[in-house]
């Protein structure tokens, strides 16, 4: 490549990158445009947001005035920008659904009081949930004396916040106006990063929340409207709409929401406030997406769930492995003996050998192996040989040792009532450790109760010569699968699906910056009590079949400084993406095997990586 064509990807390089920053931030553009969310986290109790948004405001020359509570909204007529502060308390969920909706996330730390446990917890748990651009500010940096420690404070604090975002270069102080207006500039001109996933959909921040005015009380659900700005991808009316923890709602209209402009006349007229109105700008057609989370029932699947397979385990009466049954009370069911085994082999013995390689068993010599005869069993009718005669009482034969023997000295059996063996293994069990701790010493040994026969214990395990290569009966399963386990919904190529579901959400749809009113169908007026105005409410749009409930497979880590194992089928809360949902998972080991079978948890450990499958959305 010469050196002029060098120069000219170079431009076009600028090039695409200018217009996808004006892309990103058209939607900040306009007057009308959807404001920068700001969501201010404290860190320490000591801490308060309601003074620092009063600062960053004041910085600007802002005659706003705070609420009490809940969101303000401050427009920068300097940079021509509306800023919306979300001030957030110090819990989990509020911060967490602050976050995911805020373009930047401004982090309050004390100069005087260090960041607790809750605080660390906080930190872990926005950045495992996507976070967008952060700033860290301190507060009471000025009641530091002497002055001089000041410059320490900050360094401290600095080092602790780049320890989860090292990309922060300095922390500011709320104290300093010249850095209060700093951090103005950074927030009114840098183009937000935005996450991931959250990026792939619309969503929008709701402003106004419009019930329906119940007539009689037999009304349980309604028509709500919802008022907001769109972002991310276009809005479709087509797609399910989830509403924070509300749940997932079909989209009856999208109208136009567009505040009021004042457009300019003459000069001998006055101005006027032009408004759209509420123009519908899309409807939902034949192809919208339904509430249901399974496929539907057919007759395939009333013939299937007729078939007896409940009998399947009754047939089998022994152990399976490998596509043999062992130890089974049919003859049928056995393997075909070993052509040589060991002198001395009983039929119950000889049960346990596979195949006809005994080398590793036995030596291949002749005077100790014998052909196997199915008739062949040890008599005890047999004459006995000399070697096995009685030895007379009054004899007194040489000693074969002249040392100590180093095995214990042997214990007298005392054959035990029931009441007393209860009692012992009562307070054996009393005195050993606990079932994570054994599980964590001895993963691959259960113990099974004495009462308890082991064929019906472990009736729904199968044995594996190898959790790589041996072969793995689907069928067998189906007695034992959860109720509509055939109904979820079946993805053969999870990219590929993905991929395609991606692309349909860049083409139509509302475009992203304009404000609507989005029309909701069919929502239980139930929810109007739980609804608090004052914190904020998030709306995504799903993707395609996004709510078909399927078997779900993910990587779960637990951290080393949890303070106890985590048991399998243990109920969870459990955050994808913007939705939460409870779940009873089970644990397995990581990785991939050619054969797709892998171990069972029955615990995940502190420090551990473990894949967790569910049944969800």
């Amino acid at each position: 490549m010469s050196k002029i064509d060098r120069r000219h990807q170079a431009k076009q390089i600028r090039q695409t990158k200018h217009e996808e920053n004006v892309k990103s931030t058209s939607v900040f553009a306009r007057h009308d445009g959807a404001p920068r969310l700001i969501a201010i986290l404290p860190l320490c109790e000591h801490c308060d947001t309601s003074a620092a948004i009063q600062k960053l405001s004041q910085s600007v020359d802002s005659d706003s005035h705070l609420p009490t509570e809940g969101p303000l909204r401050v427009r920068v007529e300097r940079f021509g920008q509306s800023l919306l502060y979300i001030p957030v308390k110090k819990d989990l969920v509020a911060a967490m659904n602050a976050c995911r909706v805020a373009d930047f996330v401004i982090f309050l730390l004390s100069s005087d009081q260090e960041v607790d446990a809750h605080g660390e917890q906080l930190i872990r748990a926005i950045e495992s949930q996507g976070v967008s651009n952060v700033l860290t500010m301190v507060q009471n940096l000025d009641s530091v004396q002497p002055p001089k420690k000041q410059p320490q404070v900050v360094a401290s604090l600095k080092s602790y916040i780049n320890h989860f975002f090292p990309n922060q270069d300095k922390v500011h102080s709320v104290d300093s106006d010249r850095e209060c207006a700093n951090v103005i500039r950074s927030l009114c001109t840098t183009t937000p990063k935005g996450v991931v996933w959250r990026e792939d959909r619309s969503w929008m921040l709701v402003e106004n929340v419009q019930w329906p005015e119940a007539k009689t009380g037999s009304d349980v659900s309604g028509e709500v409207v919802l008022t907001g700005v769109v972002r991310g991808k276009g809005l479709k009316a087509d797609r399910l709409l989830q509403v924070g923890d509300w749940g997932h709602f079909q989209i009856e209209k999208i109208t136009d929401a567009s505040l009021p402009t004042a457009r300019k006349r003459k000069a001998d007229e006055m101005n006027v406030d032009t408004r759209e109105g509420d123009r519908v700008l899309e409807v939902p057609d034949e192809n919208q997406d339904d509430l249901d989370e399974l496929a539907p029932f057919d007759e395939a699947m009333a013939d299937l769930e007729d078939m007896p397979l409940s009998n399947a385990p009754s047939e089998r009466k022994g152990v399976f492995l490998d596509d043999h049954h062992y130890f089974s009370d049919e003859d049928q069911n056995m393997p075909p003996p070993p052509r040589k085994l060991p002198k001395g082999t009983s039929n119950y013995q000889s049960a346990w050998f596979l195949g006809d390689d005994m080398s590793d068993v036995f030596s291949s010599d002749s005077d100790h192996v014998e052909p196997m005869n199915p008739d062949m069993d040890v008599s005890m009718s047999a004459p006995p040989l000399p070697q096995d005669e009685p030895l007379p009482i009054n004899y007194h034969g040489d000693p074969t040792e002249t040392t100590p023997s180093e095995y214990p000295q042997s214990e007298i059996f005392l054959n035990q009532s029931p009441t007393d063996e209860a009692q012992e293994l009562s307070a054996y069990r009393s005195s050993r450790k606990t079932s994570a701790e054994e599980d964590l010493e001895f993963p691959d040994e259960i113990e099974l109760h004495p009462n308890v026969l082991a064929r019906e214990r472990l009736s729904r395990y199968r044995g594996l010569r190898s959790l790589k290569t041996s072969t793995w009966d689907t069928t067998e399963d189906k007695p034992h699968q959860p109720q509509d386990y055939d109904r979820l919904l079946l993805i053969p190529d999870y990219k590929a699906a993905r991929k395609t579901a991606v692309r349909e959400a860049l083409v139509g749809g509302v475009p992203a910056g304009k404000r609507v009113s989005i029309h909701l169908r069919n929502v239980p007026l139930s929810l109007r009590q739980s609804h608090n105005p004052s914190e904020p409410l998030s709306a995504f749009s799903l993707l395609r079949h996004e709510h078909k409930r399927s078997v779900i497979n993910t990587t779960i880590t637990l951290p080393s400084s949890a303070y106890e194992p985590l048991p399998s089928k243990q109920e969870l809360l459990i955050q994808i993406g913007s939705r939460r949902f409870l779940i009873n998972p089970l644990f397995s080991q990581s990785g991939s095997t050619p054969n797709d079978v892998h171990k069972c948890l029955r615990y995940l450990h502190p420090g551990q990586t473990a894949v967790a499958s569910f049944i969800g959305p």
